[in-house]
């Protein structure tokens, strides 16, 4: 495999749109609509969000997003990689950029909402993996049965 590039892009672009919509897709066919809490596009370019591809010679594998929640605290959102891209280490190269950017950036918490279902089971071992714990609800998120809430404290 050529050298992975894990950088920041825009979500507007075509074949980020089409895998944002098969994200979408995925989350709808799995948990229940109250339980869907992915950003449209808008909110991926909203100023308080980077968002970030991981290419391979510009072929796109996988998205991911950091939201500012607070001054201390931010969100994982929008993780997603295309199917044949599993198990290539696109997930956890964004994984990894994002929480530097959530260092550099000074945050000392860092947190995400999953699915509950079985289909998210490997999402969960990812930001485990990473030193992500269960938590309890945060931000504005109600507790729903179809989601799993995580958190990573940074050090400082």
């Amino acid at each position: 495999m050529n050298e992975l590039v894990v950088a920041v892009d825009d979500p507007r672009r075509p074949d980020i749109l089409d895998l944002l919509e098969r994200h979408l897709a995925f989350a709808h066919e799995i948990g229940p609509p109250e339980g869907v809490f992915a950003l449209d596009v808008e909110g991926l370019v909203d100023p308080k969000v980077t968002f970030l591809s991981a290419r391979v010679d510009g072929t796109l594998l996988g998205v991911g997003a950091i939201k500012e929640l607070d001054t201390t605290h931010a969100e994982i959102k929008s993780m997603h990689t295309l199917a044949a891209a599993r198990r290539r280490g696109a997930a956890s190269a964004i994984l990894e950029r994002l929480i530097a950017v959530a260092r550099e950036r000074g945050y000392t918490r860092v947190s995400l909402e999953t699915g509950s279902m079985e289909e998210f089971a490997p999402a969960r071992a990812l930001y485990a993996k990473a030193g992500f714990v269960e938590c309890g609800p945060f931000a504005d998120y109600p507790p729903i049965w179809s989601s799993t809430f995580m958190t990573l404290e940074l050090e400082t």
